[in-house]
């Protein structure tokens, strides 16, 4: 089997995924996946895509992630995971795509206005 490459994303964060047949081993910018995301909420969406397609232990995974924070570097490794997993098995889509791993999330942090002190928030206003 060759390597499947994938990009995902999530807010400011990008993630290449190098899938290829192995025993279960996550490597995310040279780093084991334990140490580089060290709570169980971080490492079960980590594995999430694994264990809803019953494919635990058969790839190993080489990660490239940059930009954003945690919560969004794992959630753009689990896209890609996602989608390398359907493009080396199409059945897999039907049990992915319920769980809304397939879909991107777009959401962005808003931009700063100028005169205001953020995005939304004002200066205080001042009558006398």
């Amino acid at each position: 089997m060759a390597i499947t490459h994938k990009t995902g994303r999530r807010k400011n964060s990008v993630a290449r995924v190098y899938l290829k047949e192995g025993n279960g081993n996550i490597t995310i910018n040279g780093k084991e996946a334990k140490v580089y995301f060290p709570t169980d909420v971080l490492q079960y969406k980590l594995q999430q895509a694994f264990l809803l397609t019953n494919t635990t232990g058969q790839f190993d995974v080489n990660v490239n992630v940059f930009g954003g924070g945690t919560t969004g570097q794992v959630e753009a490794i689990r896209l890609a995971i996602a989608k390398a997993l359907v493009s080396l098995n199409e059945e897999n889509k039907a049990v992915l795509k319920p769980q809304g791993l397939l879909t991107r999330d777009s959401r962005m942090v808003e931009r700063k206005k100028f005169g205001q002190k953020k995005a939304r928030k004002r200066f205080q206003f001042s009558k006398r």
